[in-house]
C-alpha cells in the first residue's frame, strides 16, 4: 500500500465519527523505484492531507527531508515535488494493518493490499 492510498483511506465503522488519518503498524515495509512524474505529483497535492502524509512517512521512518508545511509555489520545486514523490509512490507498506484512530479496529494489509472490509455488525 503507498501513502498515496493512504491517504484517502478511513475508517467507516458505525458510530465511529474520527476515522481519519488511519494509523499505520508496518511489518514489512519496501521503497520501490518509480518514475518520477512532476505533473501528477503536483496535481495530487491539493488531494492530500498534508499532515497525515507527514504523520505516516515519519511512523514509518521515511520522512526525510519531507517539510511539515507545504512549500509556496511547490508546482516549480522540483526538489519538494520530488521529496513529495519518494514519500507518496516509492515507500510502499507491504504487510501490517492500518488501525482506526477511534475504535482502534485494525485493518489487515496483505501483500500491499489494504483489507477495509467491514463485518456484518460493524455496518
Amino acid at each position: 500500500m503507498k501513502l498515496l492510498t493512504h491517504n484517502m483511506l478511513t475508517s467507516h465503522v458505525k458510530g465511529v465519527t474520527q476515522g481519519y488519518p488511519l494509523l499505520i503498524k508496518a511489518t514489512e515495509v519496501k521503497v520501490n523505484t518509480v518514475e518520477f512524474n512532476p505533473q501528477f505529483v503536483s496535481r495530487m497535492i491539493p488531494k492530500l492531507e498534508w499532515s497525515a502524509l507527514v504523520k505516516a512517512a515519519e511512523e514509518l521512518g521515511h520522512r526525510q527531508d519531507l517539510p511539515g508545511e507545504l512549500v509556496p509555489d511547490y508546482e516549480k520545486n522540483e526538489d519538494f515535488l520530488k521529496k513529495v514523490h519518494k514519500a507518496l509512490l516509492e515507500v510502499e507498506v507491504i504487510e501490517g494493518c492500518l488501525q482506526c484512530p477511534e475504535s482502534g479496529r485494525e485493518f489487515p494489509i496483505s501483500k500491499g493490499i489494504p483489507n477495509m472490509l467491514l463485518n456484518e455488525d460493524e455496518v
